[in-house]
């Protein structure tokens, strides 16, 4: 149908993106293809060690999911979606083919191996998420293609993760956003992912805040070395939210406290997490 249809087709999957931008005019397509009456579009499933998420998957059903909560931040971002009327319509796969610059779901598994697997009249292909996700609202699909599954690779023993945003209330996109996923060995972070939202264009992956946890016992000193990495990695823009700095200092306390969770978490420690509001 899309290819029928033409470049003034839509897709519609749980349409918490795409409805409002038309509310708004932002968009005005001539055709809409619901993707909501497809079998088999939906499911969580785990296979070979890695997660599998149909591109149709609510939030509500992540959140929900046993399966899902083997990865803790993958929780996190579910649970923290909007409010419930949202994570009951909004899909994994229409979020990250969206690509809005202040969605949850990049942030989130840019963290983790996550890939794209997408399909189109030429077939199926897949693509890691980092080279998906091209600009605010670009992707790498073709007009004709669609989201198919999201693959996330389960992280190896002793890691944990922690997702957290600053909201002026549950329904709107965060102001700022940290994801943060350590792999540790003892009291020394082997690896580290760290990922800003809300604050550029795309998601940004901290790689000086990175490094300057990883190899390193997780002290006052690495913390704060991670904090202002991630503060100079930042690139807000002032808006009715706060100002630049204002949002580089929430930056930095969202990371501080997404690392001491994730470490906690990675020594096996069952720490719930929920987003802080204004």
């Amino acid at each position: 149908m899309l290819a029928q249809l033409g470049d003034d087709a839509k897709l519609l999957a749980g349409g918490q993106s795409l409805i409002p931008l038309m509310k708004l005019r932002f968009a005005n397509p001539t055709h809409l293809v619901d993707l909501n009456f497809i079998p088999g579009t939906s499911f969580i499933k785990e296979v070979n060690g890695a997660l599998h998420f149909g591109a149709m998957t609510r939030h509500a059903e992540i959140e929900a999911s046993s399966v899902a909560a083997e990865i803790p931040i993958v929780h996190d971002c579910a649970a923290g979606i909007a409010d419930v009327q949202v994570r009951n319509r909004g899909t994994i796969g229409g979020s990250l083919a969206e690509a809005d610059p202040s969605g949850d779901w990049a942030a989130v598994l840019m963290t983790l191996p996550t890939e794209i697997r997408c399909l189109g009249t030429n077939g199926e292909r897949t693509v890691r998420l980092a080279d998906f996700i091209k600009d605010a609202y670009t992707t790498a699909l073709e007009h004709d293609e669609l989201v198919q599954e999201v693959v996330v690779r389960v992280p190896p023993k002793n890691s944990g993760g922690a997702y957290l945003s600053f909201k002026r209330s549950a329904p709107v996109y965060p102001t700022v956003s940290a994801a943060v996923q350590l792999t540790m060995d003892g009291d020394v972070c082997k690896d580290a992912a760290i990922v800003l939202g809300c604050v550029g264009l795309t998601a940004i992956k901290a790689t000086e805040s990175e490094a300057a946890l990883r190899g390193q016992a997780i002290t006052e000193k690495a913390l704060s070395a991670a904090m202002e990495a991630a503060r100079a990695a930042a690139d807000p823009q002032p808006d009715m939210r706060g100002s630049a700095e204002y949002k580089r200092t929430l930056v930095g306390a969202l990371v501080r406290r997404a690392t001491e969770i994730a470490v906690r978490r990675a020594r096996g420690e069952h720490v719930e997490v929920s987003h802080i509001y204004a």
